[in-house]
């Protein structure tokens, strides 16, 4: 399951497989357009596997699809009321604003999400997601974003189900386009015990 495209200067990819021997997957992919100047982007992962986790996850990103001009605090707690008849999830969602250059992001549970640059000796995680304990849908949540954080041209946006190795930066391929970079990431590093989805997003600095 791979996918693609461009929501102002932001290039975006997701590459996602379930778990070997499963048609249905739990990890899904946001990337939604918030008007002109944003954009929000994230990574559902619902608990377990297979279609019960399919339907949570896919329950979510129908929830932030519909709040996605809402907080990031209150997409999460749409979600939580929503999921409360599923298995639950863990959530990372991040929004980036054009006209700022900035990226704020908000996880519950165990989804990665890392903002890397290019360094001279080779790669620098700028910053990453704080994760709430929890899960969305089956517990009390108290939620909270982060500060805004800059995102400059050429930055990377990661987000990663936990069926991705934590060594999965290693693959991060500065001058390969976003889907090339998240097929590489699928591939060196997804475990075979899970369902696994990369999400990579890079600031191209014009809309």
């Amino acid at each position: 399951m791979n996918d693609s495209g461009r929501i102002g200067p932001i290039e975006w990819a997701v590459a996602a497989r379930p778990l070997p021997g499963q048609d249905a997957s739990g990890d899904q992919a946001i990337a939604v357009a918030v008007g002109p100047g944003a954009a929000v982007f994230g990574v559902i992962d619902g608990l377990g596997h297979g279609p019960a986790a399919a339907v949570a996850a896919r329950r979510a990103v129908a929830v932030v699809g519909e709040h996605r001009g809402e907080s990031l605090e209150a997409m999460v707690t749409h979600c939580h009321r929503e999921l409360a008849s599923t298995r639950g999830a863990a959530m990372t969602l991040a929004r980036i604003d054009f006209t700022t250059s900035t990226v704020r992001w908000v996880g519950v549970g165990n989804v990665a999400a890392n903002l890397v640059a290019r360094a001279p000796s080779g790669l620098a995680t700028s910053s990453s997601a704080l994760l709430a304990g929890g899960i969305v849908g089956s517990e009390s949540l108290r939620v909270h974003s982060s500060d805004s954080v800059e995102m400059r041209p050429g930055h990377l946006l990661v987000m990663t189900s936990d069926g991705i190795t934590d060594d999965h930066l290693d693959a991060v391929d500065f001058g390969a386009p976003a889907e090339t970079i998240a097929e590489r990431i699928l591939r060196e590093h997804c475990r075979v015990t899970d369902d696994a989805l990369v999400l990579v997003a890079r600031h191209r600095g014009t809309l």
